[in-house]
């Protein structure tokens, strides 16, 4: 057998051995494709694609950490201070996707928070609500809710259950609701709002004019018969923004029962890109409440400040510094250091 006989032969014996392995052989499934997540921005930053639909999600929220301090009268011309510190932590969850009828959204908002006894550390539902274009339905902050940017200020705020419609565009809005009254926004007079069965409606306009903003926000509580009629506005000045707020009661009811007339004034300044002061006053006329739950004799006042410092990027502080005083009240310094880390 020559060279060239074993040399092939070898090589159709290899050929043969090689092709009865493979026979045999394990061969290892091909991997399933992943989905990875994708960035959604047809509805702003923060948005992904849920795998497997066509919805697009957004979670943030923050990290709260806050001492607040007040003064009160331990008896006749003696006065203590008392704080007390808290944690909250909150997470929202925006869901939304296009549709033929427009851009269907809905807002799920948890928060948990306890005070430094413990107490008050169950979760929360802050807010859940659905959209689809400008109508919506769910519970959360009604118009109310607005108000000047620092603390000096209380000019209503509402968690309700709710329906209606606003129209927006980029420099105008207009907006209706009707909302379940079930509690008083102030909780002076508990016993007025108890039923289940009130009802209450809330219209807002508003408009952009150059570089002041303003909202005319009207509503009326069926059960009290009564209403009230706030107006807010905003202006850049100089260096900072001016705004103020005035707002009529007809008597109490669940939208605004601290007075019959109030106006609040502030000017924020913003010092650098970092740091903004913002003094503020309030004042109240008519603060006394009858039986018949029209409104009475009696004045109050608030001034404060409040300091705003970003400490770095997603980390604020912020300093609240209040005095109030009003006939038959004692005077009060109150105020809060807080801590905020929002994602």
């Amino acid at each position: 057998m020559n060279i060239k006989t074993l040399l092939v032969t070898s090589a159709a014996a290899f050929a043969a051995v090689s092709s009865a392995h493979a026979a045999d052989a394990i061969v290892a499934a091909a991997p399933e494709p992943v989905e990875y997540v994708r960035v959604c921005d047809a509805f702003g930053t923060g948005y992904f694609y849920i795998p497997g639909t066509e919805t697009c999600l957004k979670i943030n929220g923050y990290v709260r950490f806050q001492a607040d301090w007040s003064s009160f009268n331990r008896g006749p011309g003696i006065k203590d201070f008392d704080w007390d510190a808290r944690t909250r932590g909150l997470v929202t969850f925006n869901a939304k996707s296009d549709t033929e009828l427009g851009a269907l959204a809905s807002t799920i908002t948890l928060r948990t928070w306890a005070n430094g006894d413990g107490t008050q550390n169950s979760l929360d539902l802050d807010e859940a609500y659905l959209t689809l274009g400008g109508f919506r339905a769910g519970y959360g902050y009604n118009y109310w809710d607005n108000d000047l940017s620092g603390e000096t200020d209380d000019l209503g705020s509402n968690r309700i259950n709710q329906i209606g419609y606003e129209y927006k565009n980029d420099s105008f809005s207009a907006g209706f609701f009707v909302d379940e009254l079930t509690k008083t926004y102030s909780n002076l007079f508990p016993a007025w709002y108890t039923g289940n069965d009130n009802v209450g409606f809330e219209g807002q306009i508003s408009g952009k004019f150059g570089p002041v903003e303003a909202f005319l926000l009207g509503s009326y509580d069926v059960a009290a018969e009564n209403g009230a009629v706030r107006l807010l506005a905003t202006a850049d000045v100089g260096p900072g923004t001016f705004g103020i707020a005035g707002i009529y009661s007809s008597g109490a009811n669940a939208y605004y029962d601290l007075s019959e007339w109030t106006v609040a004034a502030e000017y924020a300044v913003k010092v650098n890109d970092k740091l903004s002061v913002t003094p503020g006053f309030q004042y109240w006329w008519n603060t006394g409440v009858n039986g018949n739950g029209d409104f009475t004799n009696g004045d109050a006042w608030k001034a404060g400040m409040t300091v705003d410092y970003k400490i770095t990027s997603g980390l604020t502080s912020k300093v609240s510094v209040q005095y109030q005083e009003g006939d038959g009240q004692a005077d009060t310094w109150s105020g809060f250091f807080r801590l905020q880390r929002t994602f």
